[in-house]
């Protein structure tokens, strides 16, 4: 699959990593540009309207203050989109979002995009282990959060479907869910 990560953080660096060595086409990209980029085996370095055109899925792996910078002016339209994010500014602040649910916020950030919520819930270590660590997956969009589902158990994860961002993006959501920091790892 054709996969663009935006952000090269320590989350977008961890989930790049995995998928490309699962054998999938990833690029990965900044707002800074690719010669800003660290070298992640297997990953190739772009511009973030690289990592959202001609790609299956786009993660948008930035924190909550960049949201608005990386989406804005860009066409989502039929894009599969990764909202990794949780509403935390800097200084571990929360973000006032009142009682949405922070993945509805990123949805009118990216119209047109399908929207599905996941790996936040995790530190990037239990991202990167070699365990079938379940991911956490919400959307309305029901081909989306399956395309999405492949692609996670392709890479050696497990994938979690809780259903519309309303409900499952709220057990997600962080701060508030019940979700974020329980490592689970599924036994085959």
């Amino acid at each position: 699959m054709k996969v663009g990560i935006v952000g090269a953080g320590n989350i977008g660096a961890s989930i790049s990593a995995k998928l490309a060595k699962a054998g999938h086409d990833v690029l990965i990209a900044n707002s800074r540009g690719p010669e800003t980029l660290p070298d992640l085996e297997g990953v190739a370095k772009g511009t973030v309207d690289e990592a959202i055109h001609d790609r299956d899925v786009t993660f948008l792996a930035v924190p909550w203050v960049a949201m608005d910078a990386v989406t804005r002016d860009r066409d989502w339209s039929g894009k599969v989109v990764v909202d990794t994010s949780n509403p935390i500014l800097p200084g571990f602040v929360f973000a006032d979002i009142g009682d949405r649910p922070s993945s509805a916020i990123v949805a009118e950030k990216v119209p047109g995009a399908r929207l599905v919520k996941g790996f936040n819930t995790l530190s990037p270590e239990r991202l990167e282990r070699d365990a079938r660590t379940v991911i956490f997956l919400s959307g309305d969009h029901p081909e989306a959060t399956k395309l999405v589902a492949e692609l996670v158990e392709s890479a050696g994860w497990a994938a979690i479907d809780l259903g519309p961002l309303e409900v499952g993006g709220r057990l997600q959501q962080y701060p508030g869910g019940p979700l974020p920091g329980l490592s689970l790892v599924q036994q085959d």
